[in-house]
Order: structure tokens, then sequence, then C-alpha cells
């Protein structure tokens, strides 16, 4: 190149640098002025229905917040932000009517039926829709989805009073609001009163031309969410089913179930269907299905197959294709989760640099975004940096998921602190058993659960991982983490990096690769409701302030754990993780599988068949759903009610373990230390409301 030449490319490259550089001053200029307008509903009661009488009776006549760092403005945009989940469309979720009346589904009563909080209409929430359901858009088409805030955040109702918990775990059933749901799309089809007020409700809400429109969707949705929910059914013939209730759900092997549905290769649905139909069967399905799978609409495979199955042969595909949702585990409450160093109950995820991204977008998965996920010729920049290289095809992973709303919600909560003990609503603290308890909680609990400061910006939580034979918890949540696997499909051959090398996925592989292979993907795929240059410059900067504002590095897990090999690269999920403990008071019901009801239960051992009859042991059965708080066990009312009746002798639901105080499970350097009794009990839990 000679001098001219060069100076005119060098030229050029200023020029595209200068142009790029203003491109993004003036998409963050819009981008702040867009901020400002969503953080403008802030209503003091933010959002809050103030009196009421929930579905066990409780009663509140005031709804109050607790300092945790947020105001108004910031609760409500947590509760409204879009983040990509399409669960189904807007309008027809406004009209449904119940299943058995015709009663809105999502009408205040119904709502808290299942736990949900039922909200008033805001600013941001003009059709006083729960929290944590949004009206979400994509590709111009309005959808019902979900946000963080339908998992995380709970109300605590005591002595008429209800404090609402930003980022405390919900006390919902999505398990029997998915099913209910699909019977409400199913009872609207059959009937058809319902059916005609359905039509002339949707289309008054303008987003369908005509009815026979309502109806094609009508039919697809209802079809839609039941597999959903037969999908995720628990299945074990050989057990009782593990049913969840209230305050669990088992996100995992939902996503993982959605990641499988959504990989399905043609090639693979052949293979699988041999075994299931006959030649001439299989000869016609694939006529009608295989061009649908390699053009541009290629969402819901097995959801296009079922047409042209039985119920029997549908069962068949459901078991070979699909992990059951069997191990349901408590909402994780969100404090402090942005200064984590591994995230999850058994420390799967890794927290640091641009792991929330992955994390996130995995959650979005689970919730309904809409994978439009397809085999293309060539590479691009979005594969090549997914992890697909430069290949002859690569695999387009465009998908309605928001990944810069999910980086906001997670700066946005490193503002979230957790919440105090109220003095002025809950029982004053005893100063003296505080004292005791103090010294306790440093000989019984410190070891595992250590202090942070709360409000401390610059804080960090050190996740100690304690091996699943040493806690002595119930296993099912590990052991499910470690053996599910299912068939690559369209990542076949693919490599995904683990800590300790690289796997290739052939025929099979563990789902928790498979999730990882495809949030990367999801991360790397542009928004393609933007045009390309933007597009492009929001993802470059959501990259970067991921990485330069994540302070998490990477770093090795602590704690009492069997670490992951080239032999065994998951063994460290077969470990649960110990935080600190602060905000604990709000986060019943306790230990990873919501086992054990109150603070005062956990620290009590688990009746054993040698054991006295007369002692005090964590309940064997008990009663889950009420929001009325118990103060002095520190939990929700157990009994008295007809809520979901929780039994710990299901694998799963066990509640034995994590045994400290009563002298059965040693600390993690194997001293055992000696019971305490109750008046210790009582000392130590009221040092555990202060924290």
């Amino acid at each position: 190149m000679n001098s001219d030449n060069s100076g005119h490319f060098w030229h050029g490259i200023k020029l595209w640098v200068g142009f790029l550089s203003i491109l993004g001053c003036v998409w963050l200029a819009l981008g702040i002025t867009s901020q400002l307008y969503e953080f403008r509903d802030d209503d003091p009661n933010r959002g809050a229905i103030l009196e009421a009488i929930d579905k066990f009776g409780d009663r509140y006549s005031r709804v109050v917040y607790l300092d945790q760092g947020w105001l108004p403005s910031d609760s409500l945009w947590f509760y409204t932000v879009t983040q990509g989940s399409n669960l189904l469309p807007y309008s027809f979720f406004l009209v449904l009517e119940q299943a058995d009346s015709n009663q809105l589904f999502r009408n205040d009563e119904n709502i808290d039926r299942y736990g949900y909080l039922p909200q008033r209409p805001t600013t941001s929430n003009p059709d006083g829709l729960p929290v944590g359901m949004v009206r979400d858009e994509y590709q111009g088409k309005a959808y019902m989805g979900f946000t963080c805030a339908a998992c995380h955040t709970t109300q605590i109702n005591y002595q008429g009073i209800g404090m609402r918990i930003d980022g405390g775990p919900a006390n919902a059933d999505m398990e029997n609001f998915m099913i209910d749901l699909a019977d409400a799309l199913h009872a609207t089809l059959a009937i058809p009163e319902k059916l005609q007020r359905f039509i002339t409700h949707v289309l008054k809400q303008g987003d369908y031309d005509s009815g026979d429109a309502v109806i094609a969707d009508l039919k697809k949705y209802a079809q839609r969410i039941n597999t959903y929910t037969i999908i995720n059914t628990p299945r074990d013939v050989k057990r009782p089913l593990t049913r969840y209730g209230y305050a669990r759900l088992d996100a995992f092997g939902r996503i993982y179930n959605r990641v499988l549905e959504h990989i399905m290769s043609a090639q693979q649905m052949r293979e699988l269907l041999t075994d299931i139909l006959s030649a001439d069967e299989l000869a016609d399905v694939m006529a009608n299905v295989e061009p649908v799978l390699t053009s541009n609409n290629r969402d819901h495979i097995i959801e296009r197959i079922q047409t042209y199955l039985n119920d029997k042969q549908l069962i068949k595909l459901r078991n070979k294709i699909y992990n059951p949702a069997d191990a349901p585990v408590s909402y994780p409450f969100l404090w402090d989760v942005p200064v984590h160093d591994y995230v999850q109950w058994n420390g799967r995820v890794g927290n640091s640099e641009l792991g929330p991204m992955g994390r996130n977008a995995g959650q979005m998965i689970g919730v309904f975004g809409t994978l439009n996920w397809q085999e293309k010729a060539g590479f691009t920049v979005s594969s090549v940096l997914g992890g697909q290289n430069f290949s002859s095809k690569h695999i387009d992973f465009q998908s309605s998921i928001d990944i810069r709303n999910l980086r906001r919600v997670e700066a946005h909560l490193r503002k979230l602190t957790s919440p105090l003990w109220p003095e002025h609503i809950l029982p004053k603290i005893d100063t003296t058993r505080l004292f005791n308890g103090a010294k306790l909680y440093a000989r019984y609990c410190s070891a595992c659960h250590e202090h942070i400061n709360r409000t401390d910006p610059d804080r960090r939580v050190v996740a100690k991982m304690i091996a699943v034979p040493l806690v002595g918890t119930d296993t099912k949540m590990a052991v499910n983490s470690l053996a599910y696997t299912g068939y690559s499909g369209i990542l076949r051959n693919q490599y995904v990096k683990t800590g300790v090398g690289s796997i290739l996925m052939q025929q099979q592989a563990p789902a928790v690769v498979l999730l990882t292979a495809a949030t990367r993907n999801v991360v790397t795929t542009t928004d393609p409701d933007k045009g390309f240059v933007r597009r492009w410059i929001e993802r470059s900067l959501d990259f970067a302030r991921t990485f330069f504002d994540n302070e998490v590095q990477p770093s090795i897990k602590r704690g009492y754990y069997v670490p992951d090999t080239t032999v065994q690269p998951f063994a460290s999920v077969m470990a649960y993780k110990a935080r600190p403990l602060n905000g604990i008071w709000a986060t019943a019901p306790y230990l990873h599988n919501g086992s054990v009801p109150t603070l005062y239960d956990l620290l009590l051992p688990k009746k054993r068949a040698d054991d006295l009859a007369e002692g005090e042991y964590r309940p064997d059965e008990f009663v889950v759903g009420s929001r009325e708080f118990d103060a002095y066990r520190v939990g929700f009312k157990t009994d008295g009610y007809n809520g979901f009746l929780f039994r710990t002798r299901i694998w799963g639901n066990d509640n034995s373990g994590h045994e400290y105080a009563s002298g059965r499970t040693p600390q993690p350097d194997g001293t055992l230390l000696p019971a305490l009794t109750k008046e210790q009990r009582l000392d130590l839990l009221e040092y555990l409301k202060t924290l």
C-alpha cells in the first residue's frame, strides 16, 4: 500500500470510528431519556391493593414497604420492565374467562388464589396486571409475559398489615396457574357461549381482524400451554409425585425442557419417531413436518408433530425427549445476587464477567421467550461469537429475549438491600436473647454463613459449597442437575467449554451443557426487532457494560465439595450453597426445597424411628400458602386453613439434614456440637431475626 492510499485508509478508519462514536453518544442520550421516562411511575403505594381478604381468609387493611434501598419508581419499574416473555397474546389474557365460570381469569380473586400479588392500575401498568405480569411486544405483536418480579416479590401479613418485600421469594403456585390457564383456553374452545364472548372481546382490543384469526390462535395457544403442563408434570411411577404447591418451582427442569424442545432437528425427530410409528406413518408425518423444519418459522417443532400422533404415541415421544421437572426448590431471594461469586442453590452458575447475561437469558428461555432457532448456511458474527466457529452452516438463535433490559435489571438489583426486622410492626427484639444468640451464631452458624454489611456498595458474597452427603438435605435437585441429559439436535457436534475442558455434544449431551450452549448463543445474537447498526451498537454496549461493570471475577469455589474433573466435569453440582443470612426472617419456608416451614423448626431435628415420641421435631407434614406471619417461630402459618399439604416423606420434599443445632450434623471441620436446649434455640432465633 503506497503512502497516499495508506493515508486515505487510516483517514477512512478515523471517520468510521468517529461516526460510530457519534452514534453511540446519540443512542446513549436516547437511552437516558428513555430510562427517565420508564421511571416516571412513582405511585407512593407502588400499585399495591391496600385492603383485602386473601384466599385463606387473612385480612390486611394497609400495605407498607420496608426500607430496601428502592424508591416507589424503582419497585414499579422492576415489576413492569419487559424482558421478552411471550406466554400468550395480550388481548387473550385480558379477556379470558375462567374454565368453570364467566369471571375473568385475571381477576384479583383468582390471581390471589395462585399466590400472585394483584395490583391497581398505575402509569406503567394501566391494565392493573399482577406484580411481574406485563404487556410485551415482539415482531409487531403484543403478548402477556412474566418479569423477574413474578417469582421474586412477596408479601407478609401481620395483624392487618401487609409488608411487601421486593426481591423476596414469591408465594406463587405456578404449576396450577399454568394447568388452569390451559383448562380455561380449552373450555373457551369447547363452550360456544364462552367462545363467542371471547371472540367479541378480543376483537374489541384491536389486535385481530377476524374471528377466524382469533380461533386459530386460540387453538394454537391452548395446545401449546397444555403441552407445556404435560411435559413438565412429574411422572415417576415408582414413587409418589413431587407436586410443587406454593413458593416453589423446578425452574431448571422447565428451562432444560424448553431448550430440548427448540433444538430438535428433523433428522433427530425422524430417529426418535422410528421406534414409535410404522414406516408408513413416519413417512406421512415427516412429509408434512420436514418442510416446516427448514423454513423461517421452525419454532415449536414438537408442537407441530403432535397433530399427527395419538395420545399413546405422544406419551412415548415425551418420555424420549424430556426430563420430568420434579425437583421444585424455593424461589431464591434476590438481594445481594449481583455480588455473588456463584448463584443457584447448587452453585452451578458462575456470576463473573458476562455470566449474568447468560444466567438471565436462561431464565427467559424458561418463562416463555419466543425461540426462533434455525439452521442456516454459512456463518455470522453472532454465530462465531457464540462458539460455532467458521462452519459451512450455523444455528441462528433469534429470540424475543431482551438482553438489554435483563442487563438493566441486574444493575438495578445492586441497589436492593435486605429488609430489616421491622420493630414498628413485628414484636420488638429481646436484647438479652439477642446477646446470647450472637454467641451461639458464631459457634453454630458462622462457619458457613458469614456476615456481610447489607448496605456496603463493595460487599461480596462468597458461596460456601457443602457436599450433599455432608449437609444431608434432600438430594433430588442436585441429582437431576447432574444426571439429566437430552438430544443435542441442531447443536450436535458443537463444543462447549467447562471449567476443566471442552465437551463435544454428540447425539446426547448433559442438559446443563445444552443450556450453556443455547444461552451463550442467545446472548450473542442481536435483537431482530432493531436495525442492523442499532442492534450491534446496543449489544456491544451491553457486553461492555456487563463486563466492565461486573466487579465479580472468576474464582475457585470455596467450601467442602467434590471438585470437577475431566472424568466428572460437573461433580461440584452435588453440593448446596450456604450464603449470608441477612433478611432470612422474610424468606420462609426454609432449606433449598422449602421443606421446613419456620426458622424455629429449622433448629429442631428430623424425627427418626428411634426418637422419643415426646420430643420436639420438624413437622413431617404442614400446610403452605398463607401469607399470615408467625412472629414467634418466624415463618408463615402452617395449619388451620385449606392450603397445600406439604408431605416431607416424598423424595424432593425431604426435610432432613442441616441439623447443626440439633447435634446431628457435624460442622464442616467434623466437629459435632451439642444439641441446643429450647432456651438456646429461642436465643439463636432472636439473633437470626436481626440479620
